[in-house]
């Protein structure tokens, strides 16, 4: 057996994860104020990229011969380095838009320039405190406990730490806490949910009724809905029970839970909008938020001129120019598949869309995938932190991806689990509040209209729904 060298030619296929392929995946899972601060970043760290105004346009389309003869000189003359982004720009629109023309006769209002931001919960009881007539040394002990509420409105600090921390006596921190629980809203400055109860009770005249007799000294039972036990242990009918039960779960046990705080995203900006148009749906891609990015003349006229630069620089500029135009490219591959996946679920969900919740169908990612030509984790990543805004509402893309279960009757079609939820809602709230339904009648019920569900199931649902147990819907 010899041992010696050899030269051998091989040809194999390998998958291998650019930087660039790495950028357009993360692009593509990225939400629209996501790929907004994604791209502000980008604009700080790429000299070649900047926002496109009008202005720049005009000059841009002014100047299409120009740059089409540069091109031509530099296409004939001798290439050097990496040049793949010549082709990106036979068109003259870096993003295919279309320019618009736009009048600047009028005067033009965004909403921004009508909306107001809320009071949060201290701003509104520093207010209350400014109009109420008090000493300073007071005042100073009262903004000192609106500072130490939480986000439900309750004091989360004892009254002896208080006056241990302010140098005083817990009784004028006492006085100083009567003044705050009498502000508004309700409650406020509470220690524990039963004191919140009361002071709205008190406030109504009943705390020393029978709804204040059962917050002091039956809440846990009030909490497990054995009305039954309350009304043995007081002495009293369960109706009289039942109508003070009425009257605490009218209360509000969390405050402060009305009012932002500071930092709160209280709004969802959909990625893509639907808009019903006679009997077809629009898709909209919206991205009217992004800035419009294009190629800086400038450092782009660095390679398209017949000047001599050295090489460190055309190297700089072009790796630049690279990275600018596969921004660009992953952009508008977003939008691409952005559209593709929202049309899928158009034509997958148009009963959802005709007639509501209860004709969502079972769905998952492979049938989309397969239907639009893509990978599962293309659809996936397409369709993470993403909202679609329909007539139906704003809805999470990954809604319209739901579980299906079988049905009785033979046909091999299924029902979604939203579906269910939807009419486990409503066979609820059509129920006999004395003979309220349990969870094996309610799975009974299901499966004589033909949907296939067990009672562990009917009991998951209705906790996800927030349905309370069958003791705590009865009425008497």
């Amino acid at each position: 057996m010899r041992i010696g060298f050899g030269l051998n030619v091989e040809q194999t296929q390998k998958l291998i994860m650019t930087p660039e392929l790495r950028q357009a995946i993360a692009i593509l899972q990225l939400s629209s104020l996501e790929l907004e601060t994604y791209i502000q970043q980008q604009l700080q760290e790429n000299p070649l990229l900047e926002i496109s105004e009008e202005e720049e346009k005009d000059e841009l389309l002014a100047g299409r011969e120009e740059t089409a003869a540069a091109r031509a000189e530099d296409a004939a003359g001798e290439k050097t380095g990496d040049w793949d982004w010549q082709e990106y720009f036979q068109d003259s629109s870096d993003l295919g838009y279309v320019k618009i023309e736009k009048s600047h006769n009028e005067e033009e209002y965004s909403y921004e320039n009508y909306v107001s931001r809320e009071p949060t919960m201290q701003e509104h009881l520093h207010w209350q405190l400014n109009m109420t007539p008090c000493g300073p040394r007071l005042r100073c002990i009262i903004s000192f406990l609106i500072g130490n509420l939480d986000g439900r409105g309750y004091l989360r600090i004892s009254l002896a730490e208080a006056a241990a921390i302010l140098g005083t006596v817990p009784g004028q921190v006492e006085e100083a806490l009567a003044v705050l629980q009498s502000f508004d809203p309700p409650g406020i400055g509470a220690r524990d949910l039963a004191e919140c109860l009361l002071i709205q009770l008190r406030q109504r005249g009943q705390d020393q009724g029978l709804a204040g007799r059962i917050v002091r000294h039956h809440l846990d039972d009030l909490a497990r809905g054995k009305l039954m036990r309350i009304a043995g242990q007081l002495d009293v009918p369960v109706q009289e029970v039942q109508r003070a039960v009425d009257l605490i779960r009218s209360l509000e046990p969390k405050p402060g839970r009305n009012f932002p705080s500071s930092g709160d995203v209280r709004y969802v900006v959909p990625d893509v909008v639907l808009e019903k148009v006679g009997g077809d749906y629009i898709i909209l891609i919206n991205d009217t938020a992004l800035p419009r990015l294009t190629i800086n003349q400038t450092y782009r006229s660095v390679l398209q001129s017949g000047r001599d630069y050295d090489d460190k620089t055309r190297r700089y500029v072009e790796s630049k120019l690279n990275a600018a135009a596969w921004l660009l490219r992953s952009i508008e591959q977003r939008r691409m598949t952005l559209y593709k996946v929202a049309s899928c679920l158009v034509e997958l969900q148009r009963d959802f869309l005709d007639y509501g919740v209860k004709y969502l169908k079972p769905l998952n990612l492979k049938k989309v995938a397969e239907m639009v030509g893509l990978h599962e984790s293309t659809v996936s990543r397409a369709t993470s932190n993403k909202y679609i805004q329909t007539p139906r509402g704003v809805f999470e893309m990954k809604y319209f991806f739901s579980t299906g279960l079988g049905n009785t009757m033979g046909t091999g079609v299924s029902t979604s689990a939203e579906s269910i939820k939807k009419m486990l809602k409503e066979l609820v709230a059509a129920e006999d509040p004395r003979r309220p339904y349990n969870d094996q009648t309610i799975a009974e019920i299901f499966q004589n209209r033909g949907i296939k569900i067990s009672r562990r199931t009917v009991a998951k649902y209705r906790d996800e729904l927030g349905i309370p147990p069958i003791r705590m819907r009865r009425r008497y």
